[in-house]
């Protein structure tokens, strides 16, 4: 027959509660040994019988080191707990002042944009008059300022820009005088063919004289244009070129 489940409540048999306590104390006690091999744990056990006898176990370390750290966590837990607790309401507080200085920042905001000035005195209306004005003065600093700063940037970019405009101009012109200068080599490189240039091309002076010996030939009568004319056409012959020797004999 099974052991049945012993019922959680106080030992009245003097007896049989000494025994009880005993068993079990030396059952915590090697339970406590246990723990603290196994897990590598600092254990400290304390147990005080019905009588006030005292009972205790720890591991390694001594009992008063266990016991004053114990003592410095329990403090500290402490000081946290009450930590919170005061904190809690000082963050209450915190926060009632935060939403008053919301709903005053707010309403003076209405006001600047000219909303809800019925409640405001004239006094009020003339500060708030006085702020718009400075604020107006603060906007257009700025507003020349950002304007001074841009033609700034802007007279910078186009002196850049003006620089780089010369640097090309001055890029250009050397490449216009090393190609020109590259021409004139390759003229002076080649036959001088183009500068001669042919006896219809010639100037008027260096032409020979036909028409005027025929005119002469003319002028002088029939009776001598055969005697003076072959002559003549004979000399100035030498002086012809070829396509013209051949209009004047045929």
């Amino acid at each position: 027959m099974g052991r049945g489940r012993v019922q959680l409540k106080r030992i009245e048999n003097k007896i049989n509660r000494q025994v009880t306590f005993s068993k079990r104390r030396s059952g915590l006690l090697k339970k406590a040994h246990e723990i603290s091999v196994l897990c590598d744990a600092e254990v400290a056990l304390v147990v005080f019988s019905a009588k006030g006898k005292l009972f205790e176990y720890s591991t390694d370390a001594s009992m008063e080191r266990i016991l004053e750290r114990y003592e410095r966590y329990s403090q500290a837990e402490r000081a946290v707990k009450q930590g919170d607790t005061e904190s809690q309401g000082s963050w209450c507080l915190e926060y009632s002042r935060l939403k008053a200085k919301i709903d005053v920042l707010q309403k003076r905001q209405r006001q600047l944009m000219g909303e809800q000035l019925d409640s405001c005195t004239l006094k009020e209306i003339q500060q708030l008059e006085q702020q718009l004005e400075t604020g107006l003065k603060h906007i257009r600093s700025r507003k020349n300022q950002l304007l001074f700063d841009s033609l700034t940037e802007l007279q910078r970019k186009e002196r850049s820009l003006q620089e780089e405009n010369k640097a090309l101009e001055k890029v250009l012109q050397e490449h216009k005088a090393k190609a020109l200068t590259q021409w004139e080599e390759q003229q002076q490189g080649q036959p001088h063919t183009s500068t001669c240039l042919p006896s219809f091309l010639l100037p008027v002076e260096h032409l020979p004289t036909l028409n005027i010996g025929n005119y002469q030939a003319r002028d002088n009568g029939p009776e001598n244009e055969g005697a003076e004319a072959q002559p003549m056409a004979q000399t100035d012959s030498n002086k012809l070129p070829p396509w013209m020797l051949s209009r004047v004999n045929g």
